[in-house]
């Protein structure tokens, strides 16, 4: 219920503050994807943005602008052919508009299937048969909202299990799925239980061998700005000929606060059946989101970080973070912990469980129990589907994750086994 009579703004501020006193600080947040640090200059920026909507190109031309830009830079990064992409409140967002691309470019090759069956029914040659559900085909190890656009969209999700020895999806597996109603196979660059790759390219390979016309999608939510500049020589972007588009979260290693995204497209023919005309804003533009107003700070500071990094800067940022990983697996394998993550073919995250054959009088929940008390968020969480039995924990090395944190982590975590033991 709203008060009555309203407060100063002091007095307003001041509760505010008391509320969220009691959160955790966000470089303690070891379970975090998101970016939790921005330079100041940066900050002014985004607040200076805040007042102005992004789907205003009359009112803020220069905001538009940069949004072409960073879409034009991403897909220079990604090896499209052309830039074709928008920009979005997320990764989520833009894997609802990557399944109903996908749903569309589908539909339309049904319909022309049906036009040739009818030509062909008159001379008796052939039938038409019922069409088949739409399908997306993806691993045990995918994002929620994969599941979300399969049923806002009326899409049949097929997963493919993980298993012990492989937590990323089964290439083999995933194409021998297909069928007439599959409208693409996901693969995800990053996972968010291990921070692993899945082989895009084995995917795209054997789609060819088999001559399936099935278009790829990637979930680069994470990976996207990690891999150009870890393994530049991984091929899992356009430089293969099934990938159809690439999402990527700006507000990941893109290294902007949440949330923006960015989804890439092949050509201009994945996305046309999805923009709309329109003109009440006072100019014709074009719109081909889900959400519609929204503010223009998220896409300024992603513009400010490409400026302000560059290939170099992003590319010694990742390098960086790729070292804190492995200095944190070394450090936990110290420990007798069992290491789950590969570091140098995925993210910088390190992921581990225990070691369940020394029969410990606790587990990976009692243990980020005891890590909170201690002020540090280190999810503890069941594997993905096929192995969902076992639990596991992750830390995600970030740009504000220091040599000194993580030594001071190590610390807390000895102390925290040894109270537990």
């Amino acid at each position: 219920m709203l008060s009555n009579p309203h407060s100063s703004s002091e007095i307003a501020a001041h509760q505010v503050r008391n509320e969220v006193r009691q959160d955790h600080q966000p470089c303690f947040n070891l379970a975090t994807f998101n970016s939790t640090y921005m330079e100041p200059a940066a900050e002014d920026l985004i607040l200076e943005g805040l007042a102005k909507n992004l789907v205003d190109p009359r009112a803020y031309p220069s905001i538009m602008k940069m949004e072409r830009r960073c879409v034009e830079m991403i897909s220079d990064l990604f090896h499209a052919p052309a830039a074709f992409g928008v920009g979005t409140v997320g990764s989520s967002e833009a894997a609802m508009l990557a399944t109903l691309a996908l749903k569309a470019r589908w539909a339309e090759k049904v319909k022309k299937k049906k036009k040739m069956s009818k030509k062909t029914l008159a001379g008796h040659a052939t039938t038409i048969t019922a069409a088949a559900r739409p399908n997306l085909i993806l691993s045990s190890a995918a994002h929620v909202c994969w599941i979300k656009a399969g049923l806002y969209f009326d899409v049949e999700i097929v997963t493919v299990p993980c298993s012990e020895d492989r937590l990323v999806l089964d290439p083999r597996a995933a194409v021998d799925h297909v069928d007439e109603g599959t409208i693409g196979i996901c693969c995800i660059l990053g996972t968010t239980y291990t921070g692993e790759f899945d082989n895009v390219k084995k995917v795209n390979d054997l789609l060819l061998e088999r001559g399936l016309d099935v278009p790829i999608h990637v979930d680069a939510a994470s990976g996207g700005f990690v891999a150009p500049f870890t393994t530049p020589e991984t091929q899992w972007d356009f430089r293969l000929q099934q990938v159809a588009s690439i999402n990527v979260s700006g507000h990941k290693y893109g290294l902007v606060y949440p949330g923006i995204g960015w989804l890439l497209w092949r050509s201009a023919d994945y996305f046309q059946k999805l923009t709309f005309q329109l003109s009440y804003l006072g100019a014709q533009q074009e719109s081909c989101t889900l959400n519609f107003s929204r503010s223009s700070s998220h896409v300024i500071a992603q513009y400010y970080q490409f400026i302000r990094l560059g290939r170099d800067g992003y590319s010694q940022v990742m390098q960086k973070l790729m070292q804190t990983a492995r200095h944190l697996t070394q450090q936990l394998r110290m420990l007798g912990f069992v290491i789950l993550s590969k570091p140098d073919a995925g993210l910088p995250v390190v992921a581990f469980r225990l070691e369940h054959a020394h029969r410990l009088p606790y587990d990976e929940h009692m243990l980020s129990a005891e890590l909170k008390r201690r002020n540090w968020l280190v999810p503890a969480y069941a594997m993905p589907g096929g192995v969902e039995r076992t639990s596991m924990m992750r830390v995600v090395c970030r740009l504000d994750l220091t040599q000194l944190m993580c030594d001071q982590f190590i610390r807390d975590l000895e102390a925290s086994l040894v109270k537990l033991g």
